[in-house]
């Protein structure tokens, strides 16, 4: 059974940066894309980030293209998300997750969609404001 674990969330001032981690156990995550999507209230679900499984590609949503960096360690089986100039528009819950299939934004929240996703973690929340 994968259990994740996001971590890294908090209160920050608007330009201000968070790192995000996310560990599994249960699972490696070297042989899986891993992604980011988010949650704020009363919104839908959103696509943020993508690294593949080598960690030789990422993909990023319009809206944080610029300020967002992912990362994946395939020797430590974790993955990051620095994010840089945050805004109150980012904040919201933020989960991390490993699937298989096109490493893109689009890739994940396909995959979510067509297979569903019985191992959430608890997310980290993130809240920007002054």
């Amino acid at each position: 059974q994968l259990h994740l674990v996001e971590t890294g969330g908090g209160s920050v001032q608007p330009g201000g940066s968070l790192r995000l981690s996310c560990s599994a156990s249960g699972s490696p995550l070297n042989g899986f894309s891993i992604g980011w999507v988010r949650q704020a209230p009363g919104k839908e679900r959103e696509g943020v980030s993508v690294v593949s499984a080598s960690a030789g590609s990422q993909d990023y949503a319009d809206s944080v293209k610029g300020r967002f960096t992912i990362s994946k360690d395939n020797v430590k089986h974790m993955a990051y998300l620095q994010m840089n100039a945050l805004k109150p528009e980012d904040t919201a819950v933020y989960y991390c997750v490993p699937f298989s299939g096109t490493p893109t934004v689009r890739g994940m929240l396909d995959f979510i969609r067509e297979h569903g996703i019985n191992y959430w973690g608890q997310g980290t929340q993130v809240t920007v404001s002054s």
